[in-house]
């Protein structure tokens, strides 16, 4: 235990508190060194007291007063967009590592499966949004073997897994996903949507990717299929929920059509339509709510791979 690298989560709702599960009962690295909430009452902040993790309610101040914050390496900000802007001004004197699970944005966005060695290094990185974790790795995986013109992904999760945070954040999410589309994607055009979903029994999260190519090439096509097969494989392998509820389909466009075969000045013949489905682990939340699941588990393995380039007994 003395090994393991000490964490701090900002946040006590269900993304924060899952997250210190998350850390507590799957992470050979890390260990939890706080908790941080503004909501004494809240559910969170009593579960860690009972297990023994040390907390605050006065937010990312109350963080840097705990008599074990020079210690803590790397920072998880489970809170929201305005606020990660605000906690990490408050933490940029510390060198603390920051990993930001709110649309912010400040940092370069990171898909563990797709990029995340290009960014281990970085002061703060943020992981884009649910919906771009689910998503993100299966257009890079297409735009691997082949250009991708256009690329625009569909979130669709229940509407009990999406807390006011989420609901807050709504224009964040797309915007924030949209251009992840591109930069890590990439694609050279993105688009994103989220739909929440109110059916009861709550639905667990799917996924649709639909991405615009303009190779009609069958070989570059089951190129295409291998590599979503193997990067949905990837992500499974931090993710033990995400995967394919269909097989990759590809079909060809109507050339009759202009909207759908101009892309600007690229002629595209065939779409690629994959669906995704995530079902949560179950740590914290219900199995439905794998939207918030995936961030967690997309976020502590950016953090162990972070903790393994810190200097020995940092």
């Amino acid at each position: 235990m003395n090994d393991r690298v000490p964490v701090a989560v900002l946040g006590s709702g269900n993304i924060g508190t899952d997250l210190m599960i998350k850390v507590l009962r799957l992470s050979d690295t890390l260990t939890m060194g706080a908790l941080v909430g503004i909501d004494p009452a809240s559910d969170g902040l009593s579960r860690a007291e009972r297990l023994g993790v040390p907390t605050t309610a006065e937010g990312v101040t109350g963080l840097l007063a705990l008599p074990n914050f020079d210690a803590i390496e790397i920072v998880f900000d489970a809170t929201s967009a305005g606020a990660h802007r605000a906690n990490a001004a408050a933490l940029a004197p510390y060198g603390k590592r920051l990993i930001d699970l709110t649309p912010a944005a400040l940092g370069p966005f990171v898909v563990p499966a797709v990029n995340l060695d290009e960014h281990v290094h970085a002061p703060d990185v943020n992981m884009v949004t649910c919906g771009g974790q689910a998503t993100i790795p299966i257009v890079a995986a297409i735009s691997r073997v082949t250009e991708v013109p256009y690329a625009e992904i569909v979130a669709s999760i229940a509407s009990r897994s999406a807390g006011p945070g989420t609901r807050a954040n709504i224009d964040e999410f797309t915007e924030t996903t949209s251009t992840a589309i591109v930069t890590v994607g990439g694609a050279r055009r993105g688009r994103a949507l989220i739909v929440l979903n109110p059916a009861e029994p709550p639905l667990i999260m799917r996924d649709t990717v639909l991405a615009l190519l303009a190779d009609p090439s069958p070989e570059v096509h089951a190129a295409v299929r291998d590599s979503v097969t193997a990067m949905v494989a990837q992500v499974a392998a931090y993710v033990p929920g995400y995967r394919l509820r269909h097989d990759v389909q590809i079909t060809a466009l109507d050339p009759e059509v202009p909207t759908h075969t101009l892309v600007g000045d690229t002629v595209v013949t065939h779409q690629v339509s994959v669906f995704l489905e995530v079902e949560g682990a179950a740590h914290y939340l219900p199995a439905y709510a794998g939207n918030l699941d995936i961030m967690t588990s997309a976020a502590l393995r950016v953090a162990e791979r972070i903790a393994a380039t810190l200097p020995a007994g940092a």
